[in-house]
């Protein structure tokens, strides 16, 4: 069985994520993952940004975990899948779904769904999450990619950084806007003052989002948002950041009494090349009916 590994670096003043990949032969993804959970230490200090570019000379040492065990069964949850191949998979989470386990949620989750109904999955990573590139929050619906082997999660995380996959959401935000489209550009982290949450930090990660409104209702608009980075409750977050909640957001919401039957936050489009193929990939996946429902009894009708 695979045991834990410690692998020591001495800097050489590049990116910490560059030179431990190389020095593990992990991809960076996986090395800034490490990282955020605070694996990655110099100086008896923990170092959680993959950007950090320690002094030349430093040493660094970067704990690789064993894998574990492949805990996750196999369950029949009714999932709609809209594109399968030998790759990859397009798949719609319902609201209310996790997606990978995790404490609190050991099972009913998107990845026991899709163990038993894919026709291959493999773990990735050595994480508890096979196939998983990138995730919506519990509450959020909407389409997401799934890679069934290990050269397609590491094609397709790094498109996802590469902005070479386009993903448009439709939320339901709080008040009217004074301009038809704008640009948020502002560093996400944790919040300083809870944990739980996350927060628009000028010493975060870098965080686009761009939006457009497509309708006004009662003290509200529905926008087409579209992200060009990941980050951890960045549409809720950023909208939040210049007064425009989104409707239903227990979180993030300031309860000026916009009632809406659910989070107003789905993953409405994606578009990319298929990473072995090439091929021009397009999927939408239509408003679910408590969304609709939200935006009828706020006087939006599409």
């Amino acid at each position: 069985m695979a045991e834990e590994m410690v692998y020591k670096v001495v800097s050489d003043g590049r990116r910490l994520d560059v030179l431990l990949s190389e020095a593990t032969g992990l991809s960076r993804s996986r090395v800034a993952a490490l990282m955020e959970e605070g694996l990655c230490v110099s100086g008896g200090k923990e170092i959680r940004k993959a950007g950090t570019k320690p002094a030349e000379g430093s040493e660094i040492l970067l704990t690789v975990p064993a894998p574990r065990e492949a805990v996750p069964q196999a369950e029949d949850i009714p999932l709609e899948i809209l594109y399968e191949d030998a790759d990859l998979a397009v798949v719609v989470k319902p609201r209310g779904m996790v997606v990978h386990p995790a404490a609190g949620h050991p099972d009913g989750t998107l990845v026991n769904a899709l163990l038993a109904r894919l026709d291959s999955l493999g773990g990735i990573g050595g994480e508890l999450r096979p196939g998983i590139v990138h995730r919506l929050d519990k509450e959020t619906s909407g389409l997401m990619l799934v890679a069934k082997n290990d050269e397609t999660q590491e094609a397709l995380s790094r498109m996802l950084k590469d902005r070479e996959i386009e993903k448009h959401y439709r939320a339901l935000a709080e008040g009217k806007f004074k301009e038809p489209e704008g640009e948020i550009d502002a560093a996400i982290d944790r919040s300083k003052k809870d944990r739980k949450k996350m927060a628009v930090d000028p010493e975060g990660r870098p965080a686009v989002t761009r939006w457009k409104v497509i309708a006004e209702g009662n003290g509200c608009t529905l926008l087409d948002v579209h992200i060009l980075t990941g980050r951890t409750h960045q549409i809720r977050v950023h909208l939040k950041s210049i007064g425009h909640p989104v409707c239903g957001d227990e979180l993030y919401g300031n309860g000026k009494g916009i009632k809406v039957p659910c989070l107003m936050l789905h993953a409405y489009s994606l578009d990319f090349e298929h990473p072995r193929t090439h091929e021009k990939m397009a999927f939408r996946a239509p408003l679910p009916e408590d969304f609709l429902k939200g935006l009828k009894g706020n006087g939006i009708v599409l």
